[in-house]
């Protein structure tokens, strides 16, 4: 009985988060797990296989994962056979990219662009952006932050708690805040 209900909140969760979705533009589809707000006037792609939220991973009930391509020319595209876990956050002004087979783990942050500008007088403007690209076969920790204009070469790992400000090259092993290169695959 306790596994009926805990499948029907699910399902409401879900569902929820599916009627707040906001995007227009979305193509793909995921197997969601942890309820997902897609936000925005820009596209989100979504290739075969995406798995966005893990049961068995904290904040599963309490949670969940947004992304958002704020403008018309926003994108965010996500490559075949990801796996993005819990409290994912992902937010684009011109382009972000996940090619396949990548492991994202709980709470990460991906954006491409400031946020906000640094001078009070122009904080209300538009964000400068720059693109991210998170190559093929990398594994992103938990609790990572990659900030815009980063590209994660393929098969590169990235420590969990970093903080992502330069672009990773393939095959390397980065960790720290800011990430340093530890060492190559």
């Amino acid at each position: 009985m306790a596994s009926i209900l805990t499948h029907i909140i699910i399902r409401l969760r879900n569902l929820k988060y599916k009627v707040l979705s906001d995007c227009k533009n979305v193509s793909g589809k995921t197997m969601q797990y942890q309820p997902t707000l897609l936000t925005g006037k820009g596209h989100i792609k979504f290739g075969e296989n995406v798995q966005i939220g893990v049961i068995s991973s904290p904040a599963y009930y309490s949670d969940y994962a947004y992304l958002e391509a704020r403008n018309v020319d926003s994108r965010i595209e996500i490559g075949n056979n990801v796996s993005i876990n819990n409290c994912f956050k992902c937010v684009s002004f011109s382009r972000i990219t996940i090619a396949d087979h990548v492991l994202i783990g709980y709470n990460c942050y991906i954006m491409d662009n400031d946020g906000h500008e640094a001078d009070p007088a122009k904080r209300t403007e538009i964000p400068r952006s720059k693109q991210v690209c998170i190559g093929e076969n990398v594994f992103i920790g938990d609790n990572v932050t990659i900030l815009k204009g980063v590209e994660i070469g393929m098969n590169s790992i990235i420590g969990a708690g970093s903080v992502v400000t330069k672009s990773i090259p393939d095959n390397a092993v980065a960790a720290g805040n800011p990430a340093q290169i530890i060492r190559m695959l």
